[in-house]
């Protein structure tokens, strides 16, 4: 595992209860994180190398077994290695791009939430860290989408039609817009780390954005859970009882929005329909697959009493994203089944 991402596993376990004075301190330690290991889309991914390049033939682009769903159904690994990379190549540039449109949209709703913070708050420092990092991170990923040369759209069409009005959340109604970070954050770090854990030989470019998303996503994905945790409890009855049942809805919906590939792309590839909807998520092997993306954020809501009461309870299970929670923050999947 390389040293970028050996450093994830620093991050403390978030403590259940703080008081807010430990909360400025936590914030405090996250935000001089961001000062003593942040990174530059254009210093530290050296574009120039030669390994950096993209070359359409590849075989490192194949699509891993052990961690894409399509890259271990019988459909894909029939193809030629040929047809194998250009849809790897399709496929992770339009992760890469679905996943710079969620920053975009997390960008702003940050500066919307920002924007109404009373002076001395200690979220303040940390967030606008936070936002600078994202910035380099949509430039990271469109740069590697444009090296990869696939005209890809990214999000669905109605997720690009409402994506203006999103970062509202972040001022009207903050707890659920940080719910929907975690979100849009947790399948594609679960991803992320799955794929560099494998220790699979990828391409170069897609190594190293990889693992820089990862180290600073830890940071981001803590601050998440610690606003998430802290805040629950301030909730009055009824808006806790209605975000309860929000919390998996949103979490699947936006697990939609980035796990599964669009109708653009079984067009241009001519994937069977029964494959997609095999894949995602009507075979035992995806379901499984699914509920492991969510362990962290079954914590997480255990932990803040938002999967206590049992309509709650209900739309995890109709979300088909129930299961059992982590017992610490990026347990593995391998350590997760074994409970």
């Amino acid at each position: 595992m390389s040293q970028t991402l050996d450093h994830v596993e620093d991050l403390p376990d978030i403590p259940v209860d703080v008081t807010p004075e430990q909360y400025a301190d936590i914030l405090e330690g996250l935000s001089q994180a961001s000062v003593d290991r942040h990174f530059d889309a254009f210093i530290d991914v050296p574009w120039s190398d030669p390994d950096f390049q993209v070359h359409h033939d590849d075989p490192r682009w194949v699509l891993p077994a052990d961690v894409d769903p399509l890259g271990a159904h019988p459909w894909y690994q029939s193809q030629s290695l040929a047809r194998q990379i250009e849809i790897g190549q399709w496929r992770q540039a339009n992760i890469l791009k679905v996943g710079l449109q969620f920053e975009n949209i997390l960008i702003r709703g940050i500066m919307q939430y920002v924007f109404t913070l009373p002076n001395g708050s200690p979220e303040y420092r940390y967030l606008t860290h936070e936002a600078t990092e994202e910035c380099h991170h949509t430039q990271m990923f469109q740069q590697t989408v444009n090296r990869i040369g696939v005209d890809v759209a990214g999000m669905p069409w109605l997720m690009r039609k409402v994506a203006g009005i999103l970062p509202l959340a972040g001022s009207a109604v903050p707890f659920a817009f940080f719910i929907g970070v975690l979100a849009g954050e947790e399948p594609i770090d679960h991803t992320q780390k799955g794929i560099l854990r494998s220790g699979k030989d990828l391409p170069p470019v897609l190594s190293r954005i990889m693992e820089i998303h990862v180290a600073e996503e830890a940071r981001h994905i803590s601050f998440a859970h610690h606003y998430i945790r802290r805040n629950a409890s301030r909730l009055g009855r009824v808006e806790k009882f209605v975000i309860s049942l929000l919390f998996p809805v949103i979490m699947r919906v936006l697990c939609d929005v980035i796990m599964v590939p669009s109708k653009a792309f079984r067009k241009e590839f001519g994937i069977p329909r029964k494959v997609m909807k095999d894949l995602y998520w009507r075979a035992p092997e995806s379901r499984e697959r699914l509920q492991e993306l969510f362990g962290d954020v079954r914590m997480l809501a255990d932990q803040s009493e938002l999967r206590k009461n049992r309509m709650a309870r209900w739309m995890w299970k109709l979300c088909r994203i129930d299961g059992r929670p982590s017992r610490y923050r990026s347990e593995p999947p391998v350590a997760f089944s074994q409970g």
